[in-house]
């Protein structure tokens, strides 16, 4: 394993428009999957072969989650998007390129591009296989969502022995009033539940943002309570409980 750290030049937020963002990254060629566990417990995440945390001084809006599966009860709305969606094909495979991924993932970043104002710039062929397919080393998989033989959505996330991250999720923005990423998290938290695993990472929370808001409403969560750090052993116990 070879992993070589550095720090970006801060930036404006993605996230919130007053903010400034710090990163620290790691780049890692065949990271293993116990440190990899040990890097989401602390609250990194993933893209490709970069793992990533947020170290901003002066905010800490970006909250580390975890929902717990096996406890996990979907509610009304939640039943209404699987019950819309229950004409929906689901496999779960390894990460592969393909002509209509890409074609999918270009129209869902035109589309957000208006929606929400997303810096659009097109994708290559070589980047989604570096990120998604090569980048996605021996614990990356990808979700398609097929009504028929149309591809209308591709999760990707990452299966460990008790734990599971999501990743990146693009849809076709036709159907948009499926629901489609509620359905994609339920989906996975399904999985999840299936494999007994104990933990699923959905990405940082920030509360009431538009973008990142929903996260809280799958319950019970739970909220990474101290500071990002790879050497802390108390980890697991300052993580709180959040259930109503």
């Amino acid at each position: 394993m070879k992993l070589v750290e550095f720090f970006p030049d801060d930036a404006s937020c993605s996230y919130l428009e007053d903010k400034i963002h710090t990163f620290r990254y790691f780049y890692i060629e065949e990271c293993s999957v116990h440190f990899y566990k040990g890097l989401l417990e602390r609250g990194w995440r993933r893209f490709g072969e970069y793992f990533f945390v947020p170290i901003c001084k002066s905010c800490d809006a970006c909250k580390t989650i975890r929902q717990k599966p096996g406890e996990f009860l979907p509610t009304r709305n939640h039943k209404r998007v699987l019950k819309n969606n229950q004409d929906i094909r689901v496999i779960l495979q390894k990460p592969s390129l393909s002509d209509e991924k890409l074609v999918l993932y270009d129209k869902y970043h035109r589309h957000m591009e208006v929606k929400k104002q997303w810096k659009y710039q097109k994708v290559s062929e070589q980047y989604y296989y570096d990120t998604f397919v090569a980048g996605s080393l021996n614990f990356g998989y990808e979700i398609n969502y097929f009504l028929d033989e149309r591809l209308l959505g591709v999760g990707y996330l990452d299966i460990l022995p008790d734990a599971m991250s999501a990743i990146y999720f693009f849809y076709d923005p036709d159907v948009e009033k499926r629901s489609f990423g509620i359905f994609n998290i339920l989906t996975q938290l399904y999985i999840a539940k299936q494999k007994n695993i104990s933990y699923f990472y959905p990405g940082y929370w920030i509360d009431g943002h538009r973008s990142l808001g929903y996260k809280s409403r799958f319950k019970p969560f739970e909220i990474l309570c101290n500071t990002p750090d790879i050497f802390d052993t108390t980890i697991y116990k300052k993580y709180r409980s959040v259930d109503d």
